[in-house]
């Protein structure tokens, strides 16, 4: 994708957009948790998109047949719940779908919770239901409250990974891919990018391309564009790590007719960041691209510790990791 060379000024005021973006800056409430639990392993929560549930070290995994178990959960903006009550259970089946292929694991069941009216929670089940069907995974069951009041409705998922992808395994000279389905249409009242019906009969198989790179060792770390945006959600890949990458976004895989102020700041229903290492691209590349979706590689981690912007010959900075904080979990 090209976006026909961003002058120095326009490159600018995108980074500046981006460091002070809502959806970013709300990532950092999440340090709230390390204040009250304290410092944790990233691998086994919390940190990475999901924990990984595992005995102690030198102990066979949970999963059996040397597989690891993960689990990860998602809570709903209630405003979103009350507003479209069937939108919400998908979101809530798609957000831990990707966590979990974001992990390295093949996604196996949702449980949900739900507490609201009758007519939401029949829509909210449905949205969840039909979900499940296009990702292949199985609605396990859950909690439902039925009351007029204000709605809630959280899920979490569960998965099996023969090798864990994760922040902590980011390192210098690694190539950062950016893959992602760019058909479909940004949502008129959320930032949400919609390619279901894009990719209808095919959803199954495109969140389990991530294992299959996971366990060839032609992926070791990755992280999916959620609501941080693909910018934040870059720069939470590279926390744990404090490492940096300059965005090349002539590269960057991207639907066309929309801005990249709004493709950075979305939430796509398929966008991933992986960690390559050095001569294993071009299998990451190929995974992506003979299932009809697009995939490139945009950046190269380094030890400068800043998320930088590149289009054309102009370069501007969003964040300096080794200054400010993402997330703010302990490590």
């Amino acid at each position: 994708m090209s976006t026909g060379g961003m002058g120095e000024r326009e490159l600018a005021e995108l980074a500046g957009f981006l460091q002070s973006h809502p959806a970013l800056r709300a990532k950092n409430e999440i340090k709230l948790v390390s204040e009250v639990l304290g410092a944790a392993s990233w691998v086994h929560g919390p940190g990475d998109d999901g924990a990984v549930v595992g005995p102690p070290a030198g102990s066979s995994p949970l999963g059996g047949d040397g597989e690891h178990v993960i689990a990860c959960g998602e809570a709903l903006l209630p405003a979103f719940v009350a507003a479209d009550p069937y939108g919400a259970g998908i979101a809530a089946v798609l957000a831990n779908v990707n966590d979990l292929a974001a992990m390295g694991a093949v996604p196996q069941a949702i449980v949900d919770t739900i507490v609201g009216s009758p007519e939401l929670a029949r829509e909210t089940l449905r949205g969840m239901s039909d979900a499940c069907g296009w990702y292949d995974v199985v609605l396990a069951g859950g909690h439902l409250t039925l009351h007029d009041g204000a709605p809630a409705v959280s899920a979490f998922g569960v998965g099996r990974a023969a090798a864990v992808l994760s922040t902590t395994n980011v390192a210098p000279g690694q190539s950062l891919i950016a893959a992602a389905c760019t058909t479909g249409t940004l949502r008129p009242d959320f930032p949400f990018f919609r390619s279901f019906e894009e990719r209808v009969g095919r959803m199954g198989g495109d969140v389990r391309v991530l294992a299959s790179l996971a366990g060839s060792g032609a992926c070791v770390a990755a992280k999916d564009v959620s609501m941080a945006g693909l910018v934040g959600s870059l720069a939470m890949l590279l926390e744990w790590s404090r490492l940096g990458v300059t965005l090349d976004l002539e590269r960057l895989p991207a639907p066309v007719g929309l801005s990249m102020q709004d493709w950075l700041t979305c939430f796509p229903a398929y966008a991933f960041l992986l960690c390559a290492p050095p001569g294993r691209e071009d299998e990451c590349l190929s995974a992506f691209q003979t299932r009809g979706l697009e995939a490139a590689v945009v950046g190269v981690v380094d030890e400068s510790g800043l998320l930088a912007l590149r289009s054309g010959r102009s370069q501007a900075t969003v964040i300096d990791l080794r200054l400010r904080e993402v997330t703010g979990l302990a490590r």
